[in-house]
C-alpha cells in the first residue's frame, strides 16, 4: 500500500503540480499588473490598520491573517528548508524566493474568491475554495462545481484535519521528547487537551489564539536567527554568493554535492516555497474568507502579506542559519537535524532546546490552523452536525499522531496535499475573470476615495 502510495504521488506531486502552481503565479501577476509590486507596502499597512467593518461570526483582518500563518508556519519551515538545501543546494533557496514572490498574487486571487463567495451556513460565517468552486464554478457548470468542491473537501479534511495534524503531532513529541525526555504519550494527552480547549471556543478563540501565538513565535525565531547571524556574520556574503551560484550552476557552490544540478535546485526550491506559504493548495482562503473587511481586494493583499512572512523571513533566516554555519555539511544529518546542529553551532547546548521550543509553537498554531481549514469543510459537507465528531477525532488523530509514526499516514498527507492543488488552480483560473473585476473595482474605489463592496450581490 505504501508503495502504491507513493508511485500515485510522485506522479501527482510532480512536474506537472510545480507547473500548474508556478504557471498560475506567473498568469495572475500579468492579469493583476504585478499587484504584489504595486500594492506591497499598502498590503502592510493593511494589515496593522485593518478595517472597521463588522459582521457577526468574522475575524478582523490581523486575526484571519493571523490564523492563515499558524497553518503556514509549520515544520516544513525548519526542516523542509534543511532538505532541500541538503539534496539540491544552497541555489534552492533562491528559487524558493522566487517561488514566493509568484505566490503573492495566486494567494490574493485565493482571498478574494473566498471574500466574494462565502456564505452563512447554519448561522456560522465559512469560506473557502469548496464554496467558491461550487458557487462560483456552479453558475456555469453545476456538475462541474460540485464534483471539484466535493473533491477537494475531502482531500482537505483528510490532508490536513486527521493526517496532517497528525504529522505535526508526531514533530512536537519527538522535538520534546529528545529534547527534555518527556514521555510522548504524556506530550500527546497534553496537545490533545489544549487543542480542544482552543476548538470547543469556535473561530472566534481560534482567531484570538492565532492573533496572540503567532507574532510572538515568528518574532522569538527570526530574532534567534539574527543573534546567530550577527555571530557569523563575516559569513552572510559568502552564503548569499551561495545561494546565487548555486541556483544557475550545474553543481553546488559547496563541496559535498557533486550530483545537484540546477534542475534540482529549482525543483526542491520551488517545492519548499509552494508547499511552505501554501499558496495554490486552497488551505489558508479559509481564514481569509471570515476577515471583516471592507472590500474582498483588502484581504487578498493582507493574503500575501502571509507569503512574505513565511517564506521570505523564516524560512530564510533558516536558510541564511544553515549556511552560515555550514551545519548542511555535517555528514548522517538530515531534516530538522541540520537545522539544530545550526542552532547548536550559534547558541552550544541551549541551541537544541531553543529550537525544540521552535518548533513546537510552530508545528501546534499548524494543527489549530489545519483543524480549522478542516472544520470549514465539514462545515460544508455536513453543516454543524458534523462538527462534534470532527472535533472528537481529530483529538484523537492528535495523540495518536504523537505516540506513533506511520509511514502510510505520512505518505497518505503528501498525496492528498498535492490533490487539493489540482480542483483549487483549475477554479482559480476559470474564476480569474471574477478576481480581476473585483481588483479593478478596487482601484475605482481609492480613486474615488471610498472603500466598500456589495457582498450581498454575490
Amino acid at each position: 500500500m505504501l508503495e502504491f502510495i507513493n508511485s500515485i504521488d510522485s506522479v501527482l506531486g510532480g512536474i506537472i503540480l510545480i507547473v500548474m502552481l508556478f504557471g498560475c503565479g506567473i498568469f495572475f501577476t500579468i492579469a493583476l499588473r504585478g499587484v504584489q509590486f504595486r500594492y506591497f507596502f499598502k498590503a502592510f499597512k493593511l494589515m496593522f490598520t485593518g478595517s472597521g467593518r463588522q459582521e457577526e461570526g468574522g475575524l478582523s483582518s490581523f486575526q484571519a491573517l493571523s490564523t492563515a500563518v499558524a497553518a503556514q508556519v509549520g515544520t516544513g519551515n525548519v526542516g523542509g528548508v534543511a532538505t532541500a538545501i541538503a539534496t539540491g543546494g544552497p541555489g534552492a533557496i533562491f528559487w524558493m524566493w522566487i517561488t514566493a514572490i509568484l505566490g503573492m498574487p495566486t494567494i490574493f486571487a485565493e482571498a478574494v474568491l473566498a471574500q466574494a463567495y462565502r456564505q452563512r451556513k447554519d448561522g456560522i460565517l465559512v469560506g473557502g475554495p469548496a464554496y467558491y468552486i461550487s458557487r462560483g464554478l456552479g453558475q456555469k457548470n453545476r456538475t462541474l462545481g460540485k464534483v471539484l468542491a466535493g473533491i477537494f473537501a475531502v482531500a482537505i479534511i483528510l490532508a490536513l484535519g486527521f493526517a496532517g495534524n497528525m504529522v505535526q503531532a508526531n514533530s512536537i513529541s519527538l522535538a520534546v521528547n529528545n529534547s527534555f525526555g518527556i514521555p510522548k504519550w504524556v506530550i500527546g494527552a497534553f496537545l490533545a487537551i489544549l487543542a480542544a480547549s482552543i476548538f470547543i471556543g469556535g473561530v472566534k478563540r481560534i482567531g484570538r489564539f492565532a492573533e496572540l501565538v503567532v507574532p510572538f513565535m515568528a518574532v522569538v525565531y527570526i530574532i534567534a536567527a539574527i543573534v546567530l547571524l550577527f555571530k557569523f556574520r563575516t559569513h552572510i556574503g559568502t552564503a548569499f554568493g551561495e545561494i546565487i551560484h548555486g541556483a544557475f550552476n550545474p553543481t553546488a557552490a559547496a563541496g559535498g554535492f557533486a550530483g545537484a544540478v540546477v534542475r534540482q535546485a529549482i525543483r526542491l526550491g520551488v517545492q519548499r516555497g509552494l508547499f511552505s506559504n501554501e499558496a495554490g493548495m486552497g488551505s489558508t482562503p479559509h481564514a481569509h474568507a471570515v476577515a471583516n473587511v471592507n472590500h474582498p481586494a483588502e484581504q487578498g493583499l493582507i493574503a500575501f502579506c502571509g507569503v512574505f512572512i513565511d517564506t521570505v523571513l523564516i524560512c530564510s533566516a533558516t536558510a541564511l542559519a544553515i549556511l552560515v554555519t555550514d551545519s548542511y555539511k555535517v555528514a548522517g544529518l538530515e531534516s530538522v537535524e541540520i537545522t539544530q546542529k545550526a542552532f547548536e553551532t550559534g547558541f552550544g547546548t541551549i541551541g537544541a532546546s531553543l529550537l525544540a521550543i521552535c518548533l513546537t509553537f510552530f508545528a501546534f498554531t499548524t494543527i489549530i490552523g489545519w483543524y480549522y481549514f478542516g472544520e470549514s469543510n465539514i462545515v460544508y459537507l455536513f453543516g454543524n452536525k458534523g462538527l462534534m465528531p470532527y472535533r472528537v477525532l481529530v483529538i484523537a488523530a492528535i495523540v495518536f499522531g504523537a505516540m506513533t509514526k506511520v509511514e502510510l499516514v505520512w505518505a497518505l498527507n503528501a498525496l492528498l496535499n498535492n490533490l487539493m492543488v489540482y480542483p483549487n488552480v483549475i477554479a482559480l483560473v476559470l474564476l480569474a475573470p471574477m478576481v480581476i473585476h473585483i481588483y479593478k473595482d478596487y482601484n475605482k474605489c481609492l480613486k474615488k476615495g471610498i472603500v466598500d463592496f456589495n457582498y450581498e450581490q454575490q
